[in-house]
């Protein structure tokens, strides 16, 4: 439901906000893409960092994105690449089966997907998979109880946030992101943390676009009417200097030691 054609058309005007811009460019640096890779987007979405990582590999690399949602798969192939770009595949897949031989990536980056996933080790362990002996892993998740809204009504964000929760596989992911990666057989880990700060309305901001992704999904589900759905949204809109958002996103980037046993499905 979060991602038919509407949706991914509103979150598509979302990933072109500063917040977003300035987050993927923090990944993209992270990710460090060289000349010459192959890179995995997993969860590519319109194929922003996706159309980014391949100027970075240039013609003798490559990107291969891969999504499970037809309408953003759609949108990243009808973009245009940018000058300089490698080669870049879109594909529909999850991360529990990645259509990929052995060894086949350099570097695999995955951006608000695996809170989506409800079998991470197992993802984890298909990423090793498709991943060189010396090959990186950057994920970006977030934990949405580091959330701060406020509201003229903090009982009812409470609830909407709440119900908004039921969207996620685990809303709290990075806080054991460390364990499950170790146990998948990541070395060399390193955490960083990417706050996201709305400080007055502004409807080009992470958080205003995401208001009506989140008053439609909370409409009509538990015991939130779809009238309180859009009241909640109403409230945020109209805070003006008033209004204050803050989200933590945290980017993990762990190697892998080709001497470790891999674990068991």
């Amino acid at each position: 439901m979060l991602f038919d054609e509407t949706a991914s058309r509103r979150l598509l005007a979302t990933y072109l906000t500063p917040d977003i811009v300035r987050q993927r460019r923090q990944v993209l640096t992270l990710l460090d893409p060289r000349p010459g890779e192959r890179i995995l987007d997993l969860g590519s979405g319109p194929g922003l960092l996706a159309e980014e990582i391949a100027v970075a590999v240039g013609a003798g690399g490559g990107v291969e994105g891969v999504d499970i949602s037809d309408s953003m798969l759609a949108i990243a192939r009808e973009r245009t690449p940018p000058p300089g770009a490698g080669p870049i595949g879109y594909t529909a897949a999850d991360a529990l089966a990645l259509p990929f031989g052995s060894g086949t990536f350099d570097a695999i980056v995955s951006t608000q997907v695996y809170e989506y996933v409800a079998d991470i080790p197992s993802a984890l362990i298909e990423a090793r998979r498709v991943l060189r002996p010396s090959g990186r892993l950057v994920i970006l998740d977030t934990d949405w109880d580091s959330i701060v809204w406020h509201s003229r009504d903090p009982q009812r964000m409470e609830r909407v946030l709440s119900t908004w929760d039921q969207h996620l596989a685990d809303p709290q992911l990075p806080r054991i992101l460390p364990r499950l990666l170790r146990r998948a057989g990541f070395t060399e880990m390193t955490v960083e943390v990417l706050p996201i700060l709305n400080v007055g309305f502004d409807p080009d901001t992470l958080s205003a676009g995401a208001l009506e992704t989140i008053a439609r999904f909370v409409r009509g589900r538990g015991d939130i009417s779809e009238t309180e759905a859009d009241a909640w949204a109403e409230d945020l809109r109209t805070l003006g200097e008033d209004y204050f958002f803050s989200l933590n996103r945290y980017v993990f980037v762990a190697g892998q030691n080709p001497l470790a046993a891999r674990p068991n499905r």
